[in-house]
């Protein structure tokens, strides 16, 4: 089985399930709005329906911030191996294994643990370039890059 490609598939699940829990808030907004509507009158009123725009347009942002994240996992090639890590790098240190695409939680593949993370993330960022054998400071921690696939 391939490591990365389940790592990845991982991802997509964990985008997926983001996106369709805030397309799910959105639309119960948007029945609150409309039954809002119906309802009451008065100071009440514009204070609720105020709330539930606030509460739409947070929702929006997050849609938003969800096409990001789709538009960097989709640049993400599992099929690439690389001696220098990049994005889609599955990376194995003496410390934790990561895999640099976007942030996800810890991620199971088989009996190995990984952390799906952001390059944009400080650890994310010392990574970037390294190869086998490079050594990488982090919150007053060393480890080293054992392997990159």
């Amino acid at each position: 089985m391939n490591v990365k490609q389940e790592l990845y598939n991982q991802c997509i699940q964990f985008i997926e399930n983001r996106f369709q829990t805030i397309k799910k808030a959105i639309s119960e907004i948007q029945e609150s709005l409309t039954s809002e509507t119906k309802s009451s009158a008065g100071d009440k009123h514009e204070t609720g329906r105020a709330m539930l725009q606030l509460e739409r347009e947070k929702a929006g942002n997050q849609l938003a911030e969800i096409q990001k994240i789709k538009e960097i996992l989709s640049k993400v090639d599992v099929s690439k191996t690389s001696k220098s890590i990049g994005l889609g790098s599955v990376v194995y240190t003496s410390k934790a294994n990561y895999f640099i695409a976007i942030s996800a939680g810890v991620l199971k593949v088989q009996e190995d643990s990984f952390y799906a993370i952001s390059s944009n993330t400080p650890i994310g960022q010392l990574l970037l370039g390294k190869t086998i054998g490079d050594v990488v400071k982090f919150r007053d921690k060393q480890f080293k890059v054992e392997s990159v696939l």
